[in-house]
């Protein structure tokens, strides 16, 4: 006979096997870094209308806007596989699937964001 209450019993049993607050930090601020990070990426985007390549190349290497740009790239990329993730975790039980999709998911993210930053890195400094 056992004397633990049920919720005792299933704390700490997710998937993860620690309550899922760090995931959910992370979401949380990824989404607050992104607001400041997309207004300015909008408003730097309606400047550029009309830009030809050797403005956008003196734009991007002005002010910090590689900076930026990265950072962007890198809370885009992350806030997307987080997102991703959730929903693999709960709309796929094949244990298989499962493992490949959270894989594919984290690998694809770093290999996008790994390119990005490389095409944004190479646009400021020169090809």
């Amino acid at each position: 006979m056992e004397f633990r209450s049920t919720l005792s019993k299933v704390r700490g049993r997710g998937l993860s096997k620690e309550g899922g607050t760090g995931h959910w930090w992370a979401e949380r601020m990824t989404a607050v870094a992104l607001i400041p990070l997309t207004i300015w990426f909008v408003i730097s985007a309606l400047s550029m209308v009309g830009a030809d390549y050797a403005q956008f190349r003196a734009w991007i290497g002005d002010h910090g806007n590689a900076v930026l740009l990265i950072l962007l790239t890198i809370a885009v990329y992350h806030h997307g596989q987080l997102a991703l993730q959730v929903i693999i975790e709960d709309y796929i039980h094949h244990e298989v699937a499962h493992f490949t999709a959270l894989i594919m998911v984290k690998l694809g993210a770093v290999f996008l964001a790994v390119y990005t930053i490389f095409a944004v890195a190479r646009l400021a400094f020169g090809s």
